[in-house]
């Protein structure tokens, strides 16, 4: 059997079911499969099916140079009566978001014309497929980005408080239970699970407590990133960026939260400081930050890098969401300071002070942010210590060696 011959000898033969095109790879889930699928066809025969947005180009040369074969199916898009379906369904919102009879098809005739070592489901959305679509003699790996249901729990509680949030957190209130459960159901079906943290795993194993889930953290190419001249010019003001999707929720909180109670106690001392907001498809409650003195809000960048680069300090303050975050990694490889809520900085084993500053509050995150602003030296000490961090226990050719004893394993 092809299966069982690949497995022993190392080599494999796997299918990547994706979201979303994974290059150019310019936020979070495309991070991941790129950086996944780039260095597992050094030693593995890969191919890939995804959806491609509408206006978007087809697969970029870089993809196809890895792949063996890119399959693409355009994106499907949803009518207010198909969500409602699903809510009557009962099912999670996560379920059926990207279902496509057409994609379907293409992964059967895939699965007709190969055969296949490994099926391998990027995420929640592609769940369905590869349970409906399981390789002949092959098996279904799950690589879960997040704990979903986490996400909408920490979101909905986060909104219980806010009246003006209340319909988003009865929307939360509702998905969250179903999420869980659909999680539980699809660990429990797949061969071998995958999680991006130990408290990912932790929770996920919980789920299904027969199939543990295995570590294969987020990561980055180190090289990638070189650091640039350190601190910036002295005659500068100094500035903080923030990094992601911008139409995200747990960002778009971040950035609302940030702007609203820690943005003007940091201009309060230091008028000159500059806030940049780096992302694309910003909300128009984001879009509107950038009406604010000191602030600028960029809409998409072709790449994120230069203006971390050029960042005195780089900010997460997050407060919703789960899993670990690449904007964390890149600003980290690329030397840059970096305050975090403790929420932000989560699934990484760094130590507070060292490798980053850690602040909850709105009043310590200001005072976080202006000491790095103020003291050079320990931006600089800060900064060393995020990238050697980031390149001893991130970079991708530590962490894809552990998917591929999974491989072996499943």
């Amino acid at each position: 059997m092809r299966g069982g011959f690949a497995l022993l000898f190392g080599a494999v033969n796997l299918l990547f079911l994706t979201p979303q095109l994974p290059y150019p790879p310019r936020q979070g889930t495309a991070i991941r499969n790129w950086g996944l699928i780039r260095h597992l066809a050094r030693r593995h025969t890969v191919s890939l099916l995804s959806f491609q947005e509408a206006g978007q180009p087809g697969p970029a040369p870089e993809l196809k140079a890895v792949c063996a074969r890119v399959g693409c199916v355009p994106a499907p898009s949803r009518s207010h009566a198909d969500r409602l379906r699903t809510l009557l369904a009962g099912e999670p919102d996560l379920a059926r978001r990207l279902w496509s009879p057409a994609f379907a098809a293409e992964l059967a005739r895939l699965l007709r014309s190969e055969r296949f070592d490994i099926l391998q489901i990027e995420g929640l959305e592609m769940a369905a497929y590869g349970l409906e679509g399981r390789p002949a003699g092959g098996r279904l790996v799950y690589d879960a980005h997040n704990v979903e249901y986490l996400l909408q729990q920490r979101a909905w509680r986060t909104d219980l408080g806010r009246p003006g949030r209340w319909p988003a957190a009865a929307y939360s209130a509702i998905q969250w239970p179903r999420l869980r459960r659909l999680e539980a159901a699809v660990c429990r079906a797949v061969d071998a699970v995958t999680c991006v943290s130990a408290e990912d795993g932790r929770l996920l194993h919980a789920l299904a407590p027969g199939r543990p889930p295995v570590l294969v953290p987020n990561g980055i190419d180190v090289d990638d990133y070189a650091p640039g001249d350190g601190a910036p010019a002295p005659d500068a003001p100094p500035s903080v960026v923030f990094t992601g999707k911008m139409d995200y929720r747990p960002n778009v909180d971040a950035v609302l939260w940030f702007m609203a109670e820690v943005w003007p106690r940091v201009r309060a001392e230091a008028p000159r400081a500059r806030c940049l907001i780096v992302g694309q498809r910003p909300t128009p409650a984001v879009q509107a930050l950038g009406r604010q003195a000191g602030c600028a809000v960029t809409g998409a960048v072709e790449d994120t890098r230069p203006f971390i680069a050029e960042a005195s300090v780089y900010i997460a303050p997050l407060r919703q969401g789960g899993g670990t975050r690449f904007k964390l990694l890149e600003a980290l490889a690329l030397g840059r300071p970096v305050v975090s809520t403790t929420l932000g900085a989560e699934g990484f084993p760094v130590t507070a002070g060292r490798e980053l500053l850690i602040a909850d509050s709105a009043a310590d995150f200001a005072r976080a942010v202006l000491r790095l602003m103020a003291d050079q030296a320990l931006a600089q000490q800060v900064g060393s210590a995020g990238r050697a961090f980031v390149r001893a226990r991130y970079d991708w050719r530590v962490i894809v060696p552990a998917l591929e004893r999974v491989y072996a394993g499943a």
